[in-house]
């Protein structure tokens, strides 16, 4: 297992190209001023013991020392320690809607930007707990499996968009049937759904897989993405999606429909707004549920590995004192710069 402590630092190896490009054009700069400034006979003797291989060589060294301390920065470790880790939590699936509706703007900065902000809140306030992520549309898919890996949970979730799933509409029912394939058997799991949707379901019986959920030990949230009054829904190319008489279409919040199903599933159901995206009174509700244990698998040992960069920086460093920008007859010898020896 490999991770990186200082993943701030990562833009550090930007500046490796500006100073490569930087050097470069000073070299441009300075061949051009002494041109202007000596003739070819008398610019020939400027740089006749000057090896230009050897600079080369040099600033490469000096690029590939910043590089290696760079890397040392951003420490690097490998994970060698593989651990059975018992915990003690709740089992949490989150239901998301990607169908296009999400994409309307009555809930800012849009419904889907929203449930992903309100997503990442919860990831941040689990503890212990095992979280899972299923997309739906027309058809549902399990995103992420059942996991305590909250940095993998949270780099699922920011590739999330509308459009990922091939089959538009809005199939809560089976979302929620792929949420308890996701759990497994939860008779020995403390389990809950949480169904994140604008609530317009043209697919399925939504409320009879909130009751089969419920008698499998699981509870079904909630949380609706939209507003009574609705909006249009952009299509991609700046303008908003029509119906077969040329209207503009209009999505507007299925509140029935989604408090149907809470109810089905012995949960709450909320609405979000701008200024509240739900999920507080979700985890209030999740915070009361019986924690149940379970095992995991984790990596829980970490070894540095910054120490061998640095060293290798030191390396590179040292090699570079050693290369004069001169010519030199040994040097020459060996050919090792791509000299030409003079007879």
């Amino acid at each position: 297992m490999f991770r990186i402590a200082n993943m701030d630092l990562i833009y550090l190896y930007l500046l490796i190209p500006v100073l490569l490009a930087i050097g470069i054009y000073i070299s441009f700069r300075v061949k051009k001023i002494v041109i202007k400034f000596a003739d070819e006979s008398t610019f020939s003797r400027l740089i006749e013991n000057s090896s230009e291989n050897k600079k080369r060589w040099k600033s490469v060294l000096m690029l590939l020392a910043l590089s290696s301390v760079i890397t040392a920065a951003i420490r690097p470790q490998l994970g060698s320690g593989l651990e059975d880790v018992k915990r003690k939590g709740v089992d949490v699936i989150v239901a998301l809607d990607v169908s296009n509706s999400m994409n309307a703007k009555d809930i800012s900065p849009t419904r889907l930007e929203r449930s992903t902000q309100a997503i990442y809140r919860l990831i941040d306030k689990l503890q212990g707990d095992r979280i899972g992520i299923v997309v739906f549309a027309g058809q549902a898919f399990i995103q992420l499996p059942i996991t305590t890996d909250y940095g993998a949970a949270k780099l699922f979730l920011s590739n999330i968009s509308t459009g990922m799933v091939p089959v538009q509409g809005t199939a809560i029912g089976a979302a929620i049937e792929k949420c308890m394939d996701a759990v497994g058997d939860s008779s020995t799991k403390s389990a809950a759904i949480v169904v994140i949707t604008d609530g317009e379901n043209h697919e399925d019986d939504a409320v009879e897989a909130a009751k089969t959920a419920v008698s499998k030990g699981m509870v079904v949230h909630t949380i609706g993405m939209g507003s009574p009054q609705g909006a249009p829904v952009p299509d991609g190319r700046g303008n908003f999606i029509t119906d077969g008489s040329g209207s503009t279409v209009i999505s507007k919040l299925d509140d029935v429909t989604l408090q149907q199903i809470a109810d089905a599933g012995k949960g709450k159901y909320v609405r979000a707004t701008t200024g509240d995206d739900g999920m507080g009174i979700i985890l209030k509700e999740l915070d009361g549920m019986e924690k149940k244990e379970f095992s995991s698998k984790m990596f829980t040992i970490y070894d540095e590995q910054f120490g061998w960069f640095l060293g290798l920086a030191l390396i590179i460093l040292l090699i570079e004192q050693f290369i004069s920008n001169k010519k030199n007859k040994w040097w020459n010898k060996l050919n090792l710069f791509g000299e030409n020896t003079k007879k």
